[in-house]
């Protein structure tokens, strides 16, 4: 069964360009170790909400967009297996490809798919 890796994160609107850069090349990374897909949306109707919502979630301020993204792994063994490989790949050391956006206001997971249609 596939396992999925879910981010929500506020990423500076005027770096849209370096975080697809970003994006793109840590996709390539993720790929190399077993992930079968990487998605990267950039908010377009993301509302505010009242009690919760991803702006409220990410403390997005207002030159900041939300976005939201997800990895794709044959299981979550293959994902375990290949984390720690990832986070010790140097093409994702921050003085190689910094994150463009704060991480502390990160939001990530990692999920069982339970339905797939």
């Amino acid at each position: 069964m596939t396992y999925v890796d879910g981010f929500v994160a506020a990423v500076p609107t005027a770096t849209k360009e370096r975080y697809i850069r970003h994006a793109s090349d840590a996709a390539t990374v993720f790929k190399e170790y077993g992930a079968l897909k990487m998605v990267e949306c950039w908010g377009d109707d993301v509302p505010d909400g009242e009690m919760t919502s991803f702006p409220m979630a990410v403390k997005r301020k207002p030159d900041e967009t939300v976005i939201l993204s997800w990895l794709v792994w044959p299981s979550r063994a293959v994902r375990d297996q290949a984390m720690p490989k990832i986070m010790e790949d140097p093409r994702l050391k921050p003085d190689v490809n910094p994150m463009p956006f704060d991480g502390k206001r990160l939001i990530y997971g990692g999920f069982e798919v339970v339905v797939d249609s």
